[in-house]
């Protein structure tokens, strides 16, 4: 009688990818605008002010935007071309192919959604993949949503039904920003893509667990749809808004519990997290977040250096900034930043929903 198979399936990286745009757009780029409040007034301070209060609450400094002639699909595409390539993989091996965005393929002169043919489709259709039998499917999640596309990668290879799966976020939030509000100024584009094949492992390895909750009772219209915030603006374009207060207060009050979950899922703590990946949306938030989940094992102080930031220098590209964040830790380009061998890594992001997702990872060795 032959011995049982031991091992366990698990789900790892195998090749990463971004797309940073080469447009730098810094905070002082914003000093001719005409800043609005919510009820139609013009706001009193001066640009400097709001500027120097903004960034001092953001964390940024500059962010990244893409040119005219550059659409949601097209960055994806360099995003996936870039982990393909780090990967060595055939991309016509790929079983599913998931894009995460929120808006499809706004154009510079059109802020209309465009959603059919799907992102997906049309970064299949990009990469030139033949096989019928990639799967392309669209996510729209919020900030969440490349996170919760490798929640999906991970239920597919478990399952036996996908060996590799093409992960990827990408936003082009510049077109959909009021100039006239200033939230406009956190945020960004990017593209970033992640390639998960199946692991047979007697050790843990790769995806160990993962969480998700949305709560729209309360909280569903935190982030939505709205006209500019300037009551002479000439057209009835629709611009994404936020509740920045009252976000910040939901992710604060949640988050941590959603991560300590995660953690407990998996069982392991905070202490033994070498890196905590959090959604770029904020650096003060995630500052607070990361020492709200640290006070629920009583830790007080910790290192900083186990959340590595990119907003910054990239701003706030939603579905992007987690993606966009691993290419950089894995290809050693974050300054004082490196990973290893048997490192446990948490990811979190919070979004429009309101969404929270959470992941535990172990870095093969």
């Amino acid at each position: 009688m032959e011995p049982k198979n031991n091992y366990s399936i698990y789900s790892v990286i195998v090749g990463t990818g971004c797309y940073i745009p080469e447009r730098r757009v810094l905070n002082s780029d914003f000093f001719q605008r005409e800043f609005y409040s919510s009820d139609g007034n013009r706001l009193t301070k001066s640009n400097q002010a709001i500027i120097n209060n903004f960034e001092a609450i953001t964390g940024i400094k500059e962010r990244r935007y893409v040119t005219d002639d550059i659409t949601t699909s097209d960055i994806a595409c360099f995003a996936a071309q870039e982990a393909l390539r780090s990967s060595n993989i055939d991309k016509e091996t790929i079983d599913y192919l998931i894009v995460a965005h929120n808006f499809g393929d706004l154009l510079c002169d059109n802020r209309r959604s465009d959603f059919v043919p799907s992102v997906s489709a049309r970064v299949k259709y990009k990469l030139g993949i033949e096989n019928p039998r990639t799967v392309a499917c669209d996510i729209p999640f919020g900030c969440p949503g490349w996170l919760q596309g490798v929640i999906q990668a991970d239920c597919f290879i478990k399952a036996g039904i996908a060996k590799r799966v093409l992960v990827i976020g990408a936003e082009t939030l510049s077109r959909i920003s009021d100039p006239h509000d200033v939230d406009s100024m956190i945020y960004s584009d990017g593209a970033g893509a992640t390639i998960f094949e199946v692991r047979k492992s007697n050790e843990d390895v790769g995806i160990l667990s993962h969480s998700a909750r949305t709560d729209t009772l309360k909280h569903a219209h935190l982030l939505q749809m709205g006209k500019s915030y300037n009551p002479s603006y000439g057209n009835g374009d629709l611009f994404l808004k936020m509740d920045g207060h009252k976000v910040y207060d939901y992710a604060l009050r949640t988050v941590p519990f959603v991560v300590k979950e995660c953690l407990d899922n998996a069982g392991f703590s905070i202490f033994d997290v070498n890196k905590v990946l959090l959604h770029q949306a904020n650096a003060k938030m995630d500052e607070a977040i990361l020492k709200r989940l640290c006070r629920l094992y009583n830790m007080r102080e910790f290192d900083h250096s186990i959340m590595p930031m990119t907003i910054e220098r990239l701003g706030n590209s939603s579905v992007a900034t987690l993606p966009t964040l691993i290419d950089l830790l894995y290809k050693g380009k974050l300054d004082g930043h490196r990973i290893a061998g048997g490192n446990l890594l948490v990811f979190a992001s919070v979004g429009a929903g309101m969404s929270i997702n959470a992941m535990t990872y172990k870095v093969p060795d």
